[in-house]
């Protein structure tokens, strides 16, 4: 183990130690937010209600030390609500900029599909491209820049699905699902006389996750890693049960996942295993199945699981 690797593994277990004094039993959502989290990804998490979407979100904010804030999204929201908007000041008679609450380091869009697409278009330019254009000026959002997004997947009514495009912009997908009896029992008697989050003390701050996240970029990926990924990518385009496989986008963020993934094993190196733990969190969202597909209920995390069955594993 490097020393390098060595400094991100340590760092990224006492904040995983933190997140699991509150969410108990979901280790591997736990691990996959961390690793987006190290890419500089978003995250989307996707689920009923109930299950810890949002406490998830907060207990990371909290576990890090960044400036944190909220954003509750709602059919009414407008896009200005999100980025901030001028207001003419009539001292100076100039229009100043008046930053919206997307300008903080770790962002909780709290059921995003409840507001209008034209609202979840303002995140965009954000996630993307980390800053927000008003009047002609680009304002620079503050690194590191986390979007973490929730919506419940099963009530329709009264929301907005998400456009590929803003699904696109998110690197992972995760869904906590329900607890066992024996999690569900360790989550009451977490909570008997208080919530387990007033407990959460940030054990990193902003400064040290921008260099952790450099540091997990240092991760050596090997050229038969990179056809592997770029083979898993296209496959997702020639396959019968997808309309629209992923985009280029895609192997981009599998690759730095992979090499994140490592870092928090305390590797300077990705391997195959880290392709295939990641794949179906970084690829099966920005697929498009086709009409049969979906039809026949289909799931598109299963599609990416066939492929990684098809495609050989290299030697690396």
């Amino acid at each position: 183990m490097s020393d390098l690797q060595s400094d991100v593994a340590a760092a990224m277990q006492r904040v995983k130690e933190q997140v699991e004094t509150v969410i108990i039993g979901k280790r591997e959502t736990v691990e996959m937010a961390l690793v987006t989290l190290l890419v500089g990804g978003h995250l989307l998490i996707e689920d009923i209600p109930g299950v810890g979407k949002t406490t998830l979100a907060k207990t990371l904010a909290q576990s890090l030390g960044c400036v944190f804030k909220r954003i509750q999204f709602t059919p009414d929201l407008l896009p200005a609500d999100i980025t901030g908007t001028s207001i003419y000041n009539q001292k100076t008679q100039e229009f100043s900029f008046m930053p919206g609450p997307v300008f903080a380091q770790i962002v909780l869009a709290d059921e995003i599909n409840r507001a209008t697409p034209k609202t979840q278009a303002a995140l965009l330019e954000c996630m993307e491209e980390l800053q927000v254009s008003e009047g002609g000026v680009t304002h620079k959002l503050p690194r590191p820049f986390f979007v973490i997004a929730t919506q419940n997947n099963i009530e329709h009514a009264g929301t907005y699905q998400l456009p590929e495009a803003q699904m696109d912009r998110f690197l992972m997908r995760v869904r906590l699902g329900y607890p066992n009896t024996d999690q569900e029992i360790g989550i009451l008697n977490s909570q008997v006389q208080s919530h387990p989050l007033v407990n959460v003390t940030p054990v990193l701050d902003a400064d040290a996750l921008v260099q952790l996240q450099e540091k997990a970029r240092a991760v050596v990926i090997a050229p038969a890693l990179q056809r592997y990924i770029v083979e898993i990518v296209a496959a997702t385009r020639q396959s019968d049960q997808v309309e629209i496989g992923a985009s280029p986008r895609g192997s981009l963020a599998l690759m730095h996942a992979a090499q994140a993934h490592a870092a928090t094993a305390g590797r300077a190196f990705a391997t195959p295993d880290d392709v295939k733990r990641l794949a179906p969190f970084v690829l099966a969202h920005r697929l498009i199945l086709s009409a049969e597909a979906r039809a026949r209920g289909v799931e598109d995390t299963t599609v990416i699981q066939n492929i990684l069955t098809q495609i050989p594993v290299p030697a690396v």
